[in-house]
């Protein structure tokens, strides 16, 4: 049974998130601020986190951030909550490392499809875990350093939205730097262009 963390000051949300896990044969944990999060997250390793935002003292992104910052947390799957949709918060969120960000309230369909997706990729990431820390590797393929920057996004699974909201972008330009990524590495989609990428980022985090 899957463990997932709901880190939620709202008790309402928090007691509605954890019955619609319960519901679904997960393991739910509830922490009721970002304090009591990183301290379960730490003990109990969970398989996933969904995390508010906007919390007192510590608030998701400082959450997510410390997560990251240690060994034992930085690979656990990490979705935001947010009652807020601007722009320079999401961006602020994924330039962090989020996985997801949904915005409250998320439909149950949608919070469920979230959570199968990210446990589902990581479930089926190789013994060689792709450090995606930096574009520059992705520049030994010969792209620039914007193509770089698009597809070090596109292989951690963001949509060309996702990509441009993070970068500072309009989607059809994301589209055309794509486009340009296909024609350089030789591939016909972004399937094949994320394979290239995990191999050189794979290799990234070997080394």
């Amino acid at each position: 049974m899957k463990k997932i963390l709901v880190i939620e000051d709202q008790p309402q949300m928090r007691k509605k998130l954890v019955r619609i896990l319960e519901m679904e044969n997960f393991a739910p944990l509830e922490a009721a601020d970002g304090r009591a999060g990183l301290a379960l997250a730490r003990a109990q390793l969970p398989d996933l986190i969904l995390c508010d935002v906007m919390m007192p003292e510590i608030d998701g992104h400082e959450v997510l951030r410390q997560l990251r910052a240690d060994a034992a947390t930085a690979a656990i799957p990490f979705i935001f909550l947010t009652a807020r949709g601007d722009k320079t918060e999401l961006r602020a969120g994924m330039n962090l490392g989020a996985d997801d960000y949904l915005a409250k309230p998320v439909a149950v369909d949608d919070l469920l499809a979230a959570i199968a997706a990210r446990l589902r990729r990581n479930e089926h990431r190789g013994t060689a875990t792709p450090n995606f820390t930096s574009h520059e590797p992705l520049e030994k393929l010969g792209l620039t350093p914007r193509e770089a920057e698009v597809l070090l996004w596109v292989a951690q699974g963001k949509t060309n939205a996702e990509t441009g909201i993070i970068l500072a972008m309009s989607e059809g330009t994301v589209r055309k730097h794509l486009e340009h990524v296909f024609q350089k590495l030789g591939v016909e989609n972004r399937t094949g262009a994320c394979l290239c990428a995990l191999e050189i980022l794979s290799g990234s985090a070997a080394s």
